[in-house]
């Protein structure tokens, strides 16, 4: 069994993206410029878009956190999001999910400019990356497909189950997995809530997606033998640690590692890969931009 090491490979991916960025300055280019829009004062949120800021810092990246409060209206927002599509220096910028109750989501997704779009969550990107159209993948499909890159693990003819329909994971998961090249090539089962026999599905899967956010949910009985298992799930259960809680993946790590060929640890797998390409993104919006202003 072999672990994909998503902190490994996202410390690699920063490490080659700092030595381009040391390269623009040298040749006295714009080094890329990444914004992330946070409403309110959810923990998690913070503490995210915490860690995409310093990773910019440490990368050679600009970036620009806007905080606003959570009394903050639609509007405002709406407003926010037409001064940073309109900001020349920002190459990408993101909207830290989820929004209060009064804002509606899509209606803001739709806002930001697809161009700097570098979540890939607009419409124009995701009908792109749908159509195998040059664009910006949603950051944590991207991750999931740069570690099975990495890894050289087989794609090709696999049976893939995904566990989860989410715009953001699930769905653009069963997409890519489904396209011509590498990773993809495989034929791919979406599964969700109302999907009935399971365990029939995924025990006769080569690799299983899991973004469904129920810990400990996929078991070893479950997944055959040598499955390649991706866990995107991140749930905290409470428990009397000092901390008061733990963190646990959708798979149930102990058991279904000693079957598998491959899989993914929580935390440490899926989730430092969605971060380093969020800068991938960006990285490749400053390259759009500088071709675009030539």
């Amino acid at each position: 069994m072999t672990i994909l090491d998503g902190k490994k490979v996202s410390n690699e991916i920063k490490n080659e993206i700092a030595e381009e960025v040391k390269l623009m300055k040298a040749n006295g280019e714009k080094v890329p410029h990444l914004a992330a829009v946070i409403v309110g004062n959810d923990g998690a949120s913070l503490t995210y878009v915490g860690s995409k800021v310093r990773a910019c810092e440490r990368i050679g990246f600009e970036s620009t956190m806007v905080r606003l409060s959570n009394t903050t209206s639609e509007i405002e927002l709406l407003d926010t999001i037409e001064e940073l599509n309109n900001n020349d220096d920002i190459d990408g910028f993101i909207i830290q999910l989820p929004l209060p109750p009064q804002i509606n989501t899509q209606k803001v997704l739709m806002a930001v400019n697809p161009d700097k779009d570098v979540d890939g969550f607009h419409p124009m990107n995701f009908g792109k990356m749908a159509l195998d159209m040059s664009t910006f993948i949603p950051a944590t499909p991207f991750g999931i497909l740069e570690l099975l890159d990495r890894y050289g693990v087989e794609t090709k003819g696999k049976h893939t189950v995904v566990i989860g329909r989410s715009h953001i994971v699930g769905r653009p998961m069963s997409i890519l997995m489904g396209r011509k090249g590498f990773p993809g090539n495989s034929t791919v089962t979406l599964t969700h809530s109302h999907t009935k026999n399971i365990t029939q599905i995924t025990s006769q899967a080569d690799i299983i997606i899991s973004a469904l956010g129920i810990p400990k949910f996929l078991k070893a009985e479950m997944v055959k033998d040598d499955a390649v298992i991706i866990d995107v799930g991140i749930t905290r259960v409470p428990d009397d640690s000092e901390k008061g809680y733990y963190i646990t993946g959708d798979v149930d790590f102990e058991n279904v590692s000693k079957k598998s060929s491959y899989i993914t640890p929580v935390p440490g797998g899926v989730g430092p890969m969605t971060i380093a390409m969020l800068l991938k993104n960006t990285l490749l919006a400053r390259e759009q931009h500088r071709k675009h202003n030539r």
